[in-house]
């Protein structure tokens, strides 16, 4: 799914204009980026969580010209699903 399909069916289902949900949306998709940013979490209960992941430094190799180079220290954003989201996925009836 894309956002433009995710802002058609919630305009469709709440009857809020197309316009009012992608600027919701993208507020929403800026709050989390920026409370990412500052390493916040951000908790969603019984959706998941977006949380900073911190990788400690590790040493990599590059095959194609047979080098070993460190890769330093860094944090990723992640998505850690509620159990009740995973229940829900694991336990799908499976279409086709």
């Amino acid at each position: 799914m894309t956002k433009a399909e995710l802002v058609s069916i919630l305009a469709k289902r709440t009857g809020v204009e197309r316009n009012a949900v992608l600027v919701t949306i993208e507020a929403f998709m800026e709050e989390v980026k920026n409370s990412l940013e500052k390493g916040e979490d951000v908790h969603l209960r019984g959706f998941g969580s977006f949380v900073v992941k911190h990788r400690a430094q590790k040493t990599g190799r590059i095959l194609s010209q047979n080098t070993t180079i460190v890769i330093p220290a860094h944090d990723v954003p992640s998505f850690k699903p509620a159990d009740v989201f995973i229940d829900k996925v694991k336990n799908r009836v499976k279409q086709g």
